[in-house]
């Protein structure tokens, strides 16, 4: 399947915020281990969900250190969470995603 770095691009910010919204993946070592990206990737596509109005807010663990905590999804802005998961197997599929 030939796909654009825009469509990837875009699909993987998609995800991305759909596993943290679901609480599959609310940490960054919990999205590498889902998807299998780099531990770079999942940070630059976290901090890339802005460009999309999506708003994302780490929330750190009462008493925690370095930064334990969780991500939270605030507003999805323009994008449609419901298409997302209506249309996860084809995301995953263009991501190449298990």
């Amino acid at each position: 399947m030939d796909v654009s770095k825009t469509k990837t691009s875009f699909y993987r910010r998609l995800y991305v915020a759909y596993l943290i919204d679901s609480g599959v993946a609310s940490n960054v070592p919990a999205l590498t281990e889902a998807t299998g990206m780099p531990r770079r990737t999942a940070q630059d596509t976290i901090a890339a969900l802005a460009d999309l109005d999506i708003v994302c807010e780490f929330e750190q663990e009462d008493g925690a250190r370095n930064h334990a905590g969780r991500y939270r999804i605030r507003d999805w802005g323009a994008i449609d969470r419901g298409w997302i998961e209506g249309n996860l197997p084809r995301i995953k599929a263009v991501l190449e995603y298990p």
